[in-house]
């Protein structure tokens, strides 16, 4: 009878280990891969290089993010960029597991340049899912990353002296007086000047112009996903912020759904452009979700993008879309947007151009 029933035994053993080992997916030929907004090639080449040797998509995006950190990529990410009004740097991150929908992230943290690292202890040392400021930092140093580190280098501190000189313009102040000086602010209308003015043009959607606060090289979180040899799917992102930023001020860098979103049976999606609006409308979700319907990587992306762009024109912004089946694609609106990718088909990282 034991017989019989061996080579049964032997098809269902062979099976389910295939499953195991593919977790389902049809072709894991098109394994791994690694996309990032921007053409920051060395981060991309950093995860590459992890996920290639058999590390997990988790690790993967840690090593490629801490890469474009370490390299201070465009002065937006890691240290030494993008001051405050103060002058200080601080950085957000986050980090996504799609397998497990695990998420570690930090926001205005100061005094730790290691930004994905932090968010990776918060995901695996704690049961939450943020911590923010001073209180993030004594969190990754008492958990063995470096610091107290002064964030700020000459070159921020030459912008912010600059920025000082000009009078503090632009700023991401609104609605308070002095309009043209550094300040102390106060609301506008505490001190009888237009007051009703803000409350009826917001009641007819007038939205001031951002166009001068946001570019791409003030604006360029680095968001990066990456599905391993197993099919197993993570996001991560590091900026240090909207330059000129008031002190205190998150964008939508750690927050998840928004800068990116990962999902084993579906896929992944990362941002960049201007946090304040994207955050409202959490365009990586969308895009996500998107496709778990059925729609492919560009249709999904235009969509996430035109639904921002419809209430707000002046608004700059891209993301990129990636699959289970290895298809990606990019969307933007109000600049020329790149991303990079590396698949097994490649012999290095490629830069692909996305026009508005």
């Amino acid at each position: 009878m034991a017989p019989t029933n061996l080579p049964v035994r032997l098809v269902f053993l062979l099976t389910f280990t295939s499953l195991v080992r593919g977790q389902g997916v049809e072709d894991s030929g098109k394994y791994p891969i690694v996309v990032s907004t921007w053409p920051f090639v060395e981060a991309v080449r950093a995860a590459w290089k992890a996920v290639d040797k058999g590390l997990d998509a988790v690790e993967a995006v840690v090593e490629g993010c801490s890469a474009c950190e370490e390299l201070r990529c465009d002065g937006t990410v890691g240290p030494g960029g993008s001051p405050d009004e103060n002058g200080e740097t601080t950085i957000d991150a986050l980090l996504m597991n799609g397998a497990t929908m695990e998420v570690g992230a930090v926001a205005a943290m100061r005094y730790v340049k290691d930004g994905i690292k932090a968010a990776r202890l918060v995901m695996q040392h704690t049961k939450h899912t943020m911590l923010v400021g001073d209180r993030a930092s004594v969190f990754a140093i008492s958990m063995g990353l470096p610091g107290p580190t002064n964030l700020s280098s000459s070159e921020s501190m030459e912008k912010w002296k600059k920025w000082k000189e000009n009078h503090c313009q632009p700023n991401f102040r609104k609605n308070v007086v002095p309009v043209d000086s550094c300040g102390p602010y106060e609301p506008e209308d505490s001190m009888g000047h237009n007051v009703g003015i803000c409350s009826a043009g917001s009641s007819i959607g007038i939205v001031d112009s951002r166009t001068s606060l946001v570019g791409p090289h003030n604006h360029d979180t680095i968001s990066m996903a990456a599905i391993d040899k197993m099919g197993h799917v993570a996001v991560g992102t590091s900026t240090n912020g909207a330059t000129f930023k008031i002190p205190g001020r998150v964008g939508d860098g750690p927050i998840a759904g928004s800068s990116a979103y990962a999902d084993d049976e579906v896929g992944a999606c990362g941002a960049t452009g201007d946090g304040d609006i994207m955050m409202r409308f959490l365009p990586c979700y969308q895009v996500v979700e998107s496709m778990r319907q059925g729609m492919e990587p560009k249709l999904a992306a235009k969509d996430a993008i035109s639904r921002i762009a419809k209430k707000f024109p002046d608004f700059m912004g891209a993301v990129v879309a990636i699959n289970k089946k290895g298809e990606h694609a990019g969307a933007c609106y109000g600049w020329t947007f790149q991303y990079s990718v590396r698949n097994p088909d490649m012999d290095d990282v490629k830069v692909f151009t996305v026009l508005p």
